[in-house]
């Protein structure tokens, strides 16, 4: 049996040249004669060890002797080296393994950012009812990622029905397997013959969707003549309207109630809580008009839209029987009939705001004329105290510690009185004509 090589063989094989040390290498007939060499680490990567280093592993280090000044230093990283054979079988490998501090990095960075991506994908909480109405899963979380693949979706048509991305904009989108549907408090996704419907993150509105799922069951479970001849997908969609629709009437009935008593107290008698309540309801009710419009806006966008009406139509199309671009009525009505609706309730919106708009203005001006009358009253006044001050001014001229030889006069006292009276009233009079000429300067 060959004996490994020492030190002292590896300093008389490094003293050959490259030439020849790989001359020497391919041209042996012998290959058992250089086991060492077999296992040395100076074979490069395409070069195999023969069967004699199976399940060996050799190391070196920087121990060896030096290299000659042509040749590259090997062990300058100050990696440790080795071949590994492992046995021959299934999954069985042979190369240069390299136990590098970096390459293990690597290697483990690359699995745990996969598992780490993969944790971190948001997911969305949703529950499933089939054809039948009945719930196939509840509150069950998905991957974006798996949502996409499973019902022949874009990632950024997620983003419209996305539960944790608040203040989205109503929308309601058709794709070739699927419509999207984005209002009020509703975010589902319905198939031919499955409704999903997304959970609400942070949503408050659980009495309108605990009777919306309620209603929606029962209109999935009728069939044929029943449900009116519509198919699946649009028992769906008629379900969401009539959920959306109803919810916005409520909170349109109950900001129209509490609006028209604040309006009808501000004509009797302004006060600042009164005002401020106004200013409350002026923007609860800018932003519920808002929303009605967008909706409104949605439900016009799809209808403006030929062939998304005829794509509307999931059920013919997954039968083999697609609708043409203009064959869409039976969606044209359902979506004009629950327009209208949508309609009604942005006018009443947009009337009782217009309403409060008013009344504000009317309080604005109220509140400036009772403001010009303070100012009014305020001048008056100060005319009233230019007066007095010029006949105190008499007054105080005879106060003074002289003599005014009107002393003995038994008419001193009324003369000089009525002198100061008449100073105060003609600088009041004269005042007050002023002002009333200024007023009537302004006015016209």
């Amino acid at each position: 049996m060959a004996t490994h090589s020492t030190p002292r063989h590896f300093t008389a094989l490094f003293k050959t040249t490259p030439t020849n040390l790989t001359r020497r290498l391919h041209t042996n007939t012998r290959p058992h004669s250089l086991p060492d060499l077999a296992c040395h680490p100076f074979f490069t990567p395409n070069h195999h060890p023969p069967s004699g280093c199976l399940g060996q592993v050799r190391t070196f280090s920087r121990s060896a002797s030096p290299l000659p000044h042509n040749h590259t230093n090997f062990f300058a990283s100050g990696a440790k080296t080795a071949w590994i054979s492992r046995p021959i079988g299934a999954g069985s490998a042979r190369g240069l393994a390299t136990d590098t501090p970096a390459a293990a990095a690597s290697s483990t960075g690359v699995k745990q950012s996969g598992k780490m991506g993969q944790k971190n994908e948001m997911k969305l909480r949703c529950t499933e009812f089939d054809h039948s109405g009945s719930v196939k899963t509840t509150a069950g979380e998905f991957l974006k990622s798996e949502l996409c693949a499973h019902h022949g979706l874009q990632p950024r048509d997620l983003r419209k029905i996305d539960t944790h991305l608040l203040n989205q904009m109503p929308a309601i989108l058709v794709r070739s397997e699927a419509i999207l549907v984005n209002l009020a408090h509703i975010r589902a996704l319905i198939k031919a013959d499955l409704v999903v419907l997304f959970d609400s993150y942070g949503s408050t509105d659980s009495y309108n969707q605990s009777i919306f799922v309620y209603d929606l069951q029962e209109r999935l479970r009728l069939s044929g003549a029943k449900a009116g001849g519509l198919p699946f997908e649009f028992r769906a969609l008629e379900a969401i309207f009539i959920s959306v629709i109803s919810s916005l009437q409520s909170e349109m009935e109950v900001l129209d109630s509490l609006v028209t008593r604040l309006l009808a107290e501000l004509e009797e008698r302004i006060e600042p809580q009164q005002l401020k309540e106004l200013l409350q309801y002026t923007k609860k009710l800018s932003k519920f008009e808002k929303d009605v419009l967008s909706i409104r806006g949605a439900i016009t966008e799809v209808l403006e839209q030929d062939e998304d009406l005829a794509a509307m139509y999931l059920t013919a199309k997954k039968s083999g029987a697609p609708r043409d671009s203009s064959d869409h009525e039976e969606i044209e009505l359902l979506l004009e009939t629950y327009l209208k609706q949508v309609e009604e309730i942005a006018n009443t919106a947009t009337t009782l705001l217009a309403n409060m708009r008013s009344t504000e203005e009317i309080s604005n001006i109220i509140l400036d004329a009772n403001r010009n009358a303070l100012l009014l009253f305020e001048l008056k006044l100060a005319m009233g105290m230019l007066g007095v001050s010029g006949g105190a001014l008499i007054a105080s001229l005879f106060g003074m510690n002289l003599r005014s030889y009107m002393e003995e006069n038994p008419y001193a006292f009324g003369i000089v009185s009525g002198g100061a009276i008449a100073v105060v009233g003609i600088t009041f009079w004269v005042s007050l004509r002023k002002m009333r000429r200024l007023v009537r300067m302004m006015v016209c």
